[in-house]
């Protein structure tokens, strides 16, 4: 924190005489509108969890200096040793947006599965969701994201201010729609596997985004998020070598084409969308069966895992996802784990091609049916954040993840646990992959705890934030589309309303306190 009051006091300083800055005595955190978010995501990810959980490694890394390379040639069980949440404080009741948009009443909350979506305010980007970090044993920094605000410069390189004496990390931003953060995890795992004998050092995972959508029927399925993880070797939750499967094809199904007038927006194929999604969830789940029967002599079932996690847009598609696996496995022979199987008669659309079985509300129900036990046990416990949130786009999964250390109990921080996780970005671009919890020592134990309490710390945070009704929502909204649009420089309305009222911020957070005359941005950070 003392590296982040020093550079935040330089900005100050420096905003003063500096005429780009339009006059204001900004934070001089220069970056894009993404990049604010960002600044924010690592500030708030770090201060609490992920950045308590360094500190130890750093501990740790320098007595491993000091051992025989011998002890420890490779790195071994990598992973997620920290984990951490931000979200904005803004909400908006998704019954009460059904009302607004003149819908039919569930049509949000049933029909989508989805109870509060967060959003924020044109004072608040990516580089703003990511800023707090100071450490130096971190060698690899890598972002997940697709919110831009630059084409050129990576919000990695405008978290770099945050290790200072540190130059040496590698790693820049990662982008492909929802998918950018699961690659920038697969790059982390990777490098502490390529570099740890000669480095030992770790690598930090940054995953966030802003969803928003124009007015109509894609807007309730916006929200803001962003996840942090620290990976490492040793780590409690330990991804399986190996068994990682890759499902890449090119649609249109959901894209943000250069237009002549700029926009957040995207442009979504509802029924292409849903179809691709599906259509990955199979051939992801289907080559990691056979890579995990041909690399491990395992014939691996749903009921394997004891959490099934989901890229979740809305939770009745991660529901439909699940059936989609339960239909698999009967399949295949193996259905000792579905329930209801007489009465939904799944073999009735064994010949049906596969692209209508996936817009057949019959199916659905079929697979529904079938996939209910596994649902109420590996799946559904861990939508609360999903549910209450929205789409975080990047951070989407790993909000489930959140969610599951959240449901452990001191007594269940044991390990013995083993995850599968399914992970889509449009366009289109999937994997499916598992890890284990793994508590065999006390550091392990240790690791289990507090990523608990950082997952604790995030669910509670969702009931300090402020519900705004749809009006000034969308209102809020239109904000957002001023600022895209305007000519620097430019204030936003956030910052001159004095961050009152629905315009606040949680404590310690950074935001966007003006637009240069070179469109370069500055931030502040509310006070503790």
């Amino acid at each position: 924190m003392e590296k982040a009051r020093k550079c935040q006091k330089l900005g100050s300083e420096e905003g003063m005489h500096d005429q780009e800055g339009g006059g204001y005595h900004g934070n001089h955190c220069c970056s894009g509108d993404w990049e604010h978010r960002s600044v924010r995501l690592l500030k708030e990810v770090w201060t609490a969890g992920v950045k308590s959980a360094l500190r130890k490694e750093c501990k740790e890394t320098s007595r491993s200096r000091m051992r025989a390379r011998r002890e420890l040639p490779l790195a071994d069980q990598v992973g997620i040793r920290g984990i951490e949440l931000y979200i904005p404080k803004l909400y908006v009741n998704q019954k009460d947006l059904e009302t607004y948009d003149n819908v039919e009443k569930g049509k949000y909350t049933v029909g989508l599965g989805q109870e509060e979506m967060s959003f924020c305010a044109d004072h608040e980007d990516i580089t703003s969701i990511c800023l707090t970090l100071s450490a130096n044993d971190i060698g690899f920094l890598c972002v997940g994201t697709e919110t831009l605000t630059d084409k050129s410069k990576s919000v990695k390189t405008s978290l770099m201010k945050l290790f200072e004496g540190n130059c040496d990390i590698e790693g820049v931003d990662v982008k492909n729609a929802c998918y950018g953060g699961t690659q920038a995890l697969f790059h982390a795992i990777d490098w502490i596997h390529a570099n740890w004998e000669f480095e030992r050092r770790y690598a930090i995972v940054v995953m966030a985004d802003i969803a928003v959508y124009g007015a109509g029927p894609a807007r309730c399925t916006g929200g803001v998020g962003a996840f942090a993880a620290l990976v490492g070797p040793n780590a409690v939750l330990s991804f399986e070598r190996g068994l990682r499967a890759t499902y890449m094809v090119d649609v249109c199904d959901f894209y943000k084409p250069n237009q002549p007038v700029p926009s957040e927006y995207p442009i979504v194929e509802g029924q292409a969308s849903l179809q691709a999604y599906l259509t990955a969830v199979d051939e992801a789940y289907k080559l990691y069966c056979q890579k995990s029967e041909k690399l491990r002599d395992e014939a691996v079932n749903v009921s394997n895992f004891d959490a099934v996690l989901f890229h979740c847009p809305f939770t009745r598609l991660v529901q439909k996802a699940l059936g989609v696996l339960a239909f698999i496995d009967f399949k295949r022979g193996l259905s000792d784990h579905l329930v209801n199987v007489e009465r939904a008669k799944p073999s009735e659309f064994l010949l049906e091609p596969r692209e209508l079985n996936y817009m057949s509300r019959d199916f659905a129900k079929m697979t529904t049916q079938i996939s209910a036990k596994l649902w109420t046990e590996k799946t559904e416990p861990f939508l609360l954040l999903n549910r209450r949130i929205g789409n975080t786009y990047t951070a989407s999964l790993y909000l489930q993840l959140i969610s599951f250390f959240h449901s452990l109990s001191d007594e269940k921080c044991l390990g013995g646990y083993r995850l599968l996780f399914f992970s889509y970005g449009s366009g289109a671009a999937a994997a499916m992959f598992s890890a284990r919890l793994l508590v065999l020592e006390k550091d392990g134990k240790d690791q289990c705890t507090q990523m608990k309490r950082s997952a604790d710390a995030a669910v509670a945070l969702l009931e300090k934030r402020l519900c705004i009704d749809p009006q000034r929502y969308s209102e809020i909204l239109a904000l957002r589309e001023k600022l895209l649009s305007s000519t620097a420089p430019y204030r936003p309305e956030g910052v001159r309303n004095n961050l009152m009222n629905e315009f606040g911020l949680f404590p310690d957070t950074y935001y966007l306190m003006n637009i240069g005359d070179k469109y370069r941005r500055y931030y502040a950070q509310t006070s503790s």
